[in-house]
């Protein structure tokens, strides 16, 4: 943190109280707190931008009123019919968090990688902050946020060293697929029987780690199973394991407990070991198509996308959609977002901290440095000291996605100054952006203070602000709102970040 992060965010906490309730600080306490919703635009476009991606961008706005919601949101539904050149450049620039487990095993036996590297992971950190910000396939990026979340495996996380990057191609093969399939691919992925013990699991001593996670947090919850469920679910699961040599899967009939079991309403003679890998894919299949997994899924997609606690009304039709379509995802995300209880929910949704870094930056409109990746590096650590490095969650269940998990002093703090420092273009100093930022923002110098501040608030936040937090920010000049603005002026030059950072701060962008 540098002096002048400390004295910008220091000056600016006072006018970003009155920005956020348009009351002076003394009063914010008494202040009676307005509908979220009204911080925003009622614009369903900018809406589905919101949640649909990882902010608006310039670009995506533009892109978004030519083309309408339903085409754009059927585009971004094909992700590979999109040109991802910028972000595929980036990430080309970070080779170890493309390899598999062959080609990282390989690297070790060559004696380019040192055994039990972490290098890999934190390129594989680096590789989603920069799929956050630049990729044009928002949506996609998204959804592999989504599942990589709902079936954690850390990163980094020392015993997955090998595995983990491949476990991310994995996640983003399935990410607009079957829910079925992404189950089947991670119960048998190296990484996820690694973090979860089930490599260790034995029929003389089976292991309920991976069982209980997988009744717990990937299908039914909490209120679906019992401690029996989990038991027979741990022995249909030994066999499935890694092989020490390879580090691939492998399928280990003289470890696995035969017998028949009982998991919830699914049954199994489970007679052989040979059988016995079938046998679990059977579970899987049937846990993916429960009603209770698909009110458990539909639930968390709402939970992203729609509020904190999103209506039943919608919950109930997408658990329909997603049992009629066999878990495919895509005719679920077609129904969410098209729906009237989406369509409502302007302002249910707060930012985390790794959205509120990708939107910032995607606001701005700032590019990627012309080389090198220190500046994925600075903007990892940012999210990392915001409390979200991308990835990062320690426990199996993943990030929390509701406002209050997140609402600290302290952590509001770290976002304001990642907002200064990113919009100076202090850190990281080698993102692409405007020579003049007033201008580059806004276009040709306005002729006042207070339309200086009403252009760059709607260019950033996509809302005007009220003639009251337009006196706030200009009084932060020692001006008002209808002082002439000259082309000299501090408040065009060098203090003009500080116009940004505040606009930055105010809830219009803390909101998803």
């Amino acid at each position: 943190m540098t002096r002048r992060t400390v004295v910008g965010s220091t000056a600016a906490v006072g006018v970003a109280a009155v920005v956020t309730t348009g009351t002076p600080t003394a009063a914010v306490a008494a202040a009676a707190d307005p509908s979220p919703a009204t911080f925003l635009p009622a614009d369903p476009l900018l809406h589905l931008l919101r949640r649909a991606t990882f902010g608006p961008s310039p670009s995506s706005i533009a892109e978004i009123r030519k083309l309408g919601a339903a085409a754009w949101l059927e585009r971004q539904l094909n992700p590979s019919k999109i040109d991802d050149r910028v972000a595929d450049g980036l990430v080309a620039r970070l080779p170890l968090a493309r390899l598999s487990t062959a080609e990282i095993r390989a690297r070790v036996a060559a004696g380019s990688l040192k055994q039990y590297s972490w290098d890999p992971m934190w390129q594989l950190g680096f590789a989603a902050v920069a799929r956050s910000i630049w990729s044009e396939r928002q949506l996609f990026e998204v959804m592999a946020d989504f599942w990589s979340n709902h079936l954690n495996v850390t990163c980094p996380h020392g015993d997955v060293w090998d595995s983990r990057i491949d476990y991310d191609t994995m996640i983003r093969r399935y990410a607009l697929g079957k829910f079925s399939d992404l189950l089947k691919a991670s119960a048998r992925h190296p990484a996820m029987l690694t973090y979860l013990d089930n490599r260790y699991s034995s029929k003389a001593a089976p292991n309920e780690n991976y069982g209980r996670e997988l009744l717990e947090l990937h299908t039914v919850g909490r209120e679906g199973y019992t401690e029996a469920d989990v038991k027979d679910a741990a022995r249909l699961l030994t066999g499935l394991t890694v092989d020490t040599k390879t580090g691939a899967f492998r399928y280990d009939g003289a470890q696995h407990a035969t017998g028949a079991v009982r998991v919830l309403s699914f049954r199994h003679a489970n007679a052989t070991a040979a059988g016995g890998e079938a046998a679990a894919v059977a579970l899987l299949d049937h846990l993916a198509t429960h009603p209770l997994t698909a009110r458990r899924i539909v639930t968390k997609l709402c939970v992203r996308f729609v509020s904190d606690t999103p209506p039943d009304s919608l919950v109930t039709a997408l658990v329909k959609v997603y049992l009629d379509n066999r878990t495919a995802i895509v005719p679920v995300l077609r129904a969410l977002f098209t729906s009237a209880e989406f369509a409502a929910s302007i302002g249910a949704k707060c930012r985390t901290p790794l959205e509120d870094l990708a939107a910032t930056v995607r606001t701005l409109g700032y590019g990627p440095a012309t080389g090198g990746t220190k500046f994925l590096e600075s903007l990892y650590w940012m999210a990392r000291d915001a409390g979200q490095a991308p990835l990062g969650w320690a426990p199996p269940n993943g990030y929390p996605d509701v406002a209050a998990a997140w609402a600290s002093p302290s952590g509001l703090l770290v976002r304001w100054n990642f907002h200064l420092n990113i919009a100076a273009g202090w850190w990281p100093d080698t993102l692409v952006k405007p020579a003049n930022l007033a201008t580059g923002m806004v276009g040709a110098l306005p002729a006042t203070y207070g339309a200086l501040i009403e252009r760059t608030a709607v260019r950033l936040a996509g809302i005007a602000p009220t003639a009251k937090q337009i006196e706030a920010l200009a009084d932060f000049y020692g001006k008002t709102p209808a002082s002439p603005l000259k082309a000299n002026d501090p408040a065009a030059g060098w203090m003009y970040p500080y116009l940004m950072g505040m606009i930055l701060n105010a809830p219009s962008f803390a909101l998803r």
